[in-house]
């Protein structure tokens, strides 16, 4: 996807009714699951800035790609409830195990939205093809 100045978009928030929905995308499955971090990070931050000033490390398992992204989005909110924000990640998945090397800031110095849950409501996570070109799409809906 590219966005109106020609870069590429790594994501996008969608209408819903009630909750928070966005589709990312990736070139590769863990640009995908880090592109999922920057939408999460955009809308808690209200498209604030996050600094990168502190670093963790988390492992989630899944039993496939959606059970993996759920359990992965539900350890950040986790995180955000424990005063940690996150601003951007580093993955590696190996099968349904994932790493991730998540850098972000103290939720102290940010009004920040909160998030409830994460759901499985209309989501996804599936190779499509975009001019020509495989990519790597999710799709989720945040309970706020």
């Amino acid at each position: 996807m590219v966005n109106k100045e020609g870069q590429e978009k790594k994501f996008e928030f969608l209408e819903h009714t009630a909750d928070i929905k966005f589709r990312a995308y990736g070139e590769t499955i863990n640009n995908l699951f880090e592109s999922c971090v920057l939408a999460f990070s955009s809308f808690v931050s209200r498209g604030k800035k996050i600094d990168s000033k502190k670093g963790k490390v988390i492992s989630v398992h899944g039993n496939d790609y959606e059970s993996l992204l759920y359990n992965f989005v539900d350890e950040l909110i986790y995180l955000l409830d424990t005063g940690f924000v996150v601003s951007k990640a580093k993955i590696e998945l190996r099968g349904f195990n994932l790493k991730a090397e998540l850098y972000g800031d103290d939720i102290k110095k940010y009004n920040l939205e909160g998030v409830k849950a994460a759901t499985y409501a209309e989501m996804h996570v599936k190779k499509i093809k975009l001019k020509g070109k495989d990519i790597w799409e999710a799709q989720m809906v945040l309970d706020v």
